[in-house]
């Protein structure tokens, strides 16, 4: 089992941005000498639900700071993204950090990011299997060209070729975020494991990873890779002496955030939004997660595992929204967690 942080820099009620990143910045740092196995850093844009804009520039910054770790974007939003900037960018962290680097792409959602970045709600509605297509020719070929709906373009080298750096003939590791039956089988066709995200228990995530395993089997990926696919399940992890005390820790700081962030969305089109209920929310995924003592924490991630076949974990880790706490969590997770799991 592998278990890693999922790094939102959170910005929560009465915090500057600065101190949500220098907060992701050390938690990440923090990840890697407490023997975690990686690092999963969100992207978003105008809303002080997550403050980094670019997971990738903090992916490069963070794989430059740690030497053993690995660090993957969870995720690259893809239809506000030129696929061959992006590819560049990854085959680049791929390059130089020794292939650490894992790239998880996906459509990010309907808000006024597109209009800003002159994309278009078709390059989110329709437009992510082209986007996604042009990636992997990217980070998998010596030359590419484009003639499709979004993109064209006379073919041109691929520099640096990941490939012939690390002789690794797939490039990076990419991962593709799954919230529905579409995007499932977009990702078992592709032969691409998934990130699950956390407002999914398991029985969900298991029926999605039976979906992919469905639609793989059909694309005609072999036996070794399907049973091999290394999914990815988001989650939340608070570690406390007693339950209770894990529990309230993130009732008190994470409906704040959480009603502050999400109120922030726009949409590109006017369209309505349904909104969570902030503390209902916290309540649900404090069911569903590692929330409770070391025990408690190795229980959960274990039963999630055997119900799901999913063994890698990206878990929220500051949702108490300080430093101190964020860094003490982590190392919980590495010292008193993981020990019963391996």
């Amino acid at each position: 089992m592998r278990v890693g942080t999922f790094v939102l820099a959170a910005q929560f009620p009465g915090q500057g941005q600065g101190e949500a990143l220098h907060r992701a910045v050390r938690s990440a740092e923090v990840a890697e000498e407490a023997g975690l196995d990686s690092v999963w850093l969100a992207e978003h844009h105008f809303v002080p639900y997550g403050t980094c804009p670019s997971a990738v520039t903090l992916a490069a910054l963070l794989l430059g700071r740690t030497r053993r770790i690995r660090v993957g974007t969870a995720v690259s939003v893809l239809p506000t993204a030129h696929p061959v900037a992006l590819g560049e960018q990854a085959a680049l962290l791929h390059v130089t950090s020794g292939g650490r680097f894992s790239l998880g792409v996906g459509r990010g959602g309907p808000w006024v990011d597109l209009e800003v970045f002159g994309s278009g709600i078709e390059a989110y509605e329709e437009g992510f299997p082209e986007s996604l297509d042009l990636l992997l020719r990217w980070l998998r070929e010596p030359r590419v060209e484009a003639e499709g709906e979004r993109f064209g373009f006379r073919e041109v080298a691929v520099v640096p070729r990941p490939d012939e750096a690390l002789n690794s003939p797939d490039g990076p590791e990419v991962v593709v975020a799954c919230t529905s039956p579409k995007s499932v089988r977009l990702a078992a066709e592709r032969g691409l494991p998934m990130l699950l995200g956390m407002h999914a228990g398991d029985e969900e995530k298991a029926e999605m990873v039976s979906l992919w395993r469905t639609h793989a089997r059909a694309a005609g990926h072999s036996p070794e890779e399907i049973r091999t696919a290394a999914h990815v399940s988001a989650g939340v992890a608070q570690i406390g002496d007693r339950g209770a005390q894990a529990r309230e820790t993130l009732l008190k700081a994470m409906p704040g955030w959480l009603k502050q962030g999400l109120d922030a969305h726009v949409t590109v089109d006017g369209r309505t939004r349904s909104m969570r209920d902030p503390v209902a929310y916290t309540e649900l995924l404090c069911g569903l997660h590692p929330v409770g003592t070391p025990e408690q924490c190795a229980d959960r991630l274990a039963a999630t595992s055997a119900r799901t076949g999913i063994t890698r974990f990206a878990l929220l880790v500051e949702g108490s929204g300080d430093l101190a706490a964020t860094e003490e969590n982590v190392r919980r997770l590495g010292a008193e967690v993981l020990p019963q799991l391996r």
